[in-house]
Parts: structure tokens; C-alpha cells; sequence
């Protein structure tokens, strides 16, 4: 059976996923780009968008082999409504996300929100779906689409927070950033004791960041 993945996901040290309050100009409210500035200097993000074959710099270090994980190994997307879009997008018919007419998921991507639309299909593989579904209903649904690869849960943290409460998640790739927003959307709470279920390991990068993985424990 496929895996359910989460990859790089920034949080502060404070747990704080994102800041407030979110606005189509402020996608991470207050916390603006500090939660994601790691990434913005490998190799992995400078590839994006890059033509096949160049050699868009960055970094390869540490935080570029986690970041390269992103990519690898999935079918199918699940994201939240404010993953895909600010508050109000619901009543915007021509939103279609943050990302252009050719999005970075290149799957069935499914959002999550209790506002229905019909699919949107968008360049380069990527479809949006629609669904009011609950995490184990939605998982169902993304790893029928996914054709035995793994699902990846993109965020934000409400989602997450939601798949990890339902015992849904196989592997978690967090990025600790040493920052302290103080406010905002926290993923922790309500998962008190949840190391538990995982082996956890952290890696500390030269850039100042921890790369923390949790991945399930399998039954003895």
C-alpha cells in the first residue's frame, strides 16, 4: 500500500507553521518568507521551474537532499482551502491557486474545503479536485488516484494536524527555523504524547535549521 508523506514543512521554534493573518498578499501572514528562506537557497527550489537540464545553482548541501525528497515517489496531493488559497477565494470563481497555469504538484492534487467546484485542470498534469471530506475519506480517494504511489499531505498546518490526530500519516519531514512568531497556526496542539507512534530523528544544517523525520513505527 502507498505511504502518506509529509515534506518540508517549516515551523518555528515556537511550532507556528504559519503566521496571521493570511491575506492574498501576506500568503504566511506576519511570518512572511522567514519560515521558508532555508529552502530558497537550494538547489531544489532554483530547479523549479528551470528548463530540463540547467543548472540553476543553489545550494546542495543538507537542507537540499531533504528538499529534494518533495518530489519523489507520489501519485496525488491533499492540501487544505487555505493552502490553495487566502480567505474569500471560495467566492472568487476565477481563483485557481497561488502558483500560475502550471503548478508545482504535477498529480490529482485534492482540496480540502466544504465549498464545492468542479475539477480545474491546470498545465503541466496537475488537476485540482475538490472534496468536503473527512482525512480518512480524502486518503481513500487521493491514493485511488495515485496509482500505487505514495499521497503527500502539503499543508498547511490545520491539515497536517488533522491527519496526524487520524493516525494517517507514515513519514513527517519537519523543518525547525529559529525564529519565534508568537502567533499564527500552531501544528502541535491537541497531539500531546505523539512521538510515541514514531522513530524521530533530527539532523542540524549549517544554515541554522533542524530537519526533523518521524517515521511510523512498525508493529512488533
Amino acid at each position: 500500500m502507498s505511504r502518506t508523506r509529509i515534506h518540508n514543512l517549516s515551523i518555528s521554534l515556537d511550532g507556528f507553521a504559519t503566521g496571521e493573518p493570511q491575506s492574498a498578499e501576506a500568503p504566511f501572514g506576519h511570518a512572511g518568507e522567514r519560515l521558508h528562506e532555508w529552502m530558497f537557497a537550494t538547489r531544489f527550489w532554483s530547479q523549479q521551474g528551470a528548463p530540463d537540464g540547467t543548472d540553476a545553482g543553489g545550494s546542495a548541501g543538507v537542507d537540499d537532499a531533504f528538499a529534494q525528497l518533495h518530489s519523489i515517489g507520489f501519485g496525488a496531493e491533499i492540501m487544505g482551502a487555505h493552502k490553495f488559497g487566502p480567505p474569500g477565494w471560495p467566492d472568487d470563481p476565477d481563483w485557481s491557486g497561488w502558483w500560475g497555469p502550471n503548478p508545482p504538484f504535477h498529480t490529482p492534487t485534492f482540496v480540502l474545503t466544504h465549498h464545492a467546484r468542479p475539477p480545474l485542470e491546470m498545465e503541466g498534469g496537475t488537476t485540482f479536485h475538490f472534496l468536503d471530506a473527512s482525512p480518512a475519506e480524502a486518503l481513500a480517494t487521493a491514493r485511488a488516484a495515485a496509482d500505487g504511489q505514495d499521497v503527500r499531505i502539503g499543508g498547511g498546518p490545520t491539515v497536517v494536524r488533522e491527519f496526524l490526530a487520524a493516525g494517517l500519516v507514515d513519514h513527517m519531514h519537519l523543518v525547525q527555523v529559529p525564529i519565534v512568531l508568537g502567533r499564527g497556526v500552531r501544528l502541535w496542539d491537541g497531539l500531546e504524547a505523539l512521538e510515541d507512534a514514531y522513530d524521530v530523528e533530527a539532523v542540524s544544517s549549517p544554515s541554522g535549521v533542524t530537519h526533523l523525520t518521524f517515521t511510523r513505527k512498525t508493529a512488533s
